[in-house]
């Protein structure tokens, strides 16, 4: 709990630290936009006298500094207007300049940007100057766009990398239990092999061995599961119509008649690369899952149909339903509206059909009182 509580304390730490970089990084591009626009603003009442210099002048006016004053603007645009007219301009495209509209246009957008700059040229008589940002300005007043967008990439990027590392984690964790529980149940399985061969040697009842056996075997099975979700399984060609048969019968002679079992499923064989003993598990899940939601009575049927490329398995229950919200989240480990369980059965048949069986696992349909249905969908083996 102290090393949980203290790397949850540093990652706040580093969170704050840079929220207040970020934050830095903005003002100093905030202050320095301001800068510079007060040194354009400057600049250009410098060309408004040089400006005003060369309208008064005579032919005795030096006008050499005046001259290069105005001719050193090669980067804001200007325009010089008197009456409503535009009667010069600096840095303006020729295209905007020959057409009325567009030159009107453009200069309502330098109103925009800045301030005007009155020229006095005679006692009573103005000229403005409107004028625009330059192209630094302009890179400046975007800058902290790019640069949020930027921070947002490269946390989405973090975030995706966090993800996928606390993903890759728990599948560790997750095959290391598995590999851990087939051992821990093969060591006694062994030992109880022995003692029911021992078994067979006295005068017992054999229907007692034979149902010892019978756990026996399906201790072995959930074994040779668990061993299986540990590991690459091997994907083999069954015909799933058969696979799945096998796990549905088996597990309609072992609950109550209460529970009222329909089957469906074509006549001719649908062969799909799979593992048995995994798809099994899933038939399993997705049948005792349909099972709990109708508290162990209702109707439960189980259909198998094919197109062209897929077969889809459908499993309907008469059970409580399921909220739409909860259609994703009931696939996620730990999730269970149960008050017994760890919430793993759902959980599990996903990471089988679409891990390893490269298909696909959804809620198809379900509604509240009513049931619900789930669909795997399967790639059919091409012939």
């Amino acid at each position: 709990m102290p090393f949980s509580e203290t790397r949850n304390t540093t990652r706040w730490i580093i969170i704050f630290i840079s929220f207040l970089i970020i934050s830095l990084i903005l003002w100093n591009t905030y202050t320095f936009f301001q800068i510079f626009k007060n040194e354009e603003r400057l600049k250009m009442n410098i060309w408004a006298n040089a400006q005003k210099t060369i309208i008064n002048a005579d032919e005795y006016t030096e006008l050499d500094l005046p001259l290069e004053i105005t001719n050193s603007n090669t980067s804001v645009p200007v325009m010089l207007v008197m009456y409503g007219k535009i009667i010069n301009s600096k840095n303006v495209p020729d295209h905007i300049l020959n057409d009325k509209k567009e030159s009107m246009s453009f200069l309502k957008n330098l109103k925009n940007e800045n301030e005007p700059i009155n020229i006095e040229y005679a006692p009573g008589k103005f000229q403005q100057i409107y004028y625009g940002n330059s192209a630094l300005i302009n890179k400046l007043k975007y800058y902290p766009v790019a640069l949020l967008l930027i921070i947002f990439m490269f946390g989405a990027l973090i975030y995706n990398f966090y993800k996928s590392t606390k993903m890759a984690t728990q599948n560790k964790l997750w095959a290391g239990m598995a590999k851990e529980t087939a051992h821990q149940i093969g060591t006694p399985l062994s030992s109880l092999i022995g003692w029911v061969e021992i078994l067979k040697t006295e005068e017992i009842d054999q229907s007692i061995t034979l149902e010892i056996e019978k756990d026996i075997d399906r201790l072995q099975t959930i074994t040779d599961r668990f061993s299986k979700i540990g590991s690459v399984p091997v994907l083999e060609e069954h015909d799933i119509i058969v696979e799945t048969l096998s796990t549905y019968e088996y597990l309609q002679s072992r609950f109550s008649k209460q529970v009222t079992f329909s089957y469906n499923a074509p006549k001719d064989p649908v062969l799909v690369m799979i593992n048995p003993t995994l798809h099994s598990w899933t038939i399993e899940n997705l049948i005792k899952n349909a099972i709990d939601a109708m508290k162990g009575k209702g109707s439960l049927d189980l259909q198998i149909e094919q197109d062209a490329h897929h077969v889809k398995i459908n499993v309907k229950d008469s059970g409580t339903g399921i909220p739409k919200k909860q259609f994703k989240t009931i696939f996620e480990p730990g999730f269970t509206t149960k008050k017994r369980g760890w919430g793993l059965g759902l959980s599990l048949t996903k990471r089988i059909v679409e891990e390893y069986h490269n298909g696909k696992i959804k809620v198809l349909h379900s509604e509240i009182g009513k049931g619900t249905t789930f669909q795997i969908l399967l790639n059919k083996k091409m012939q």
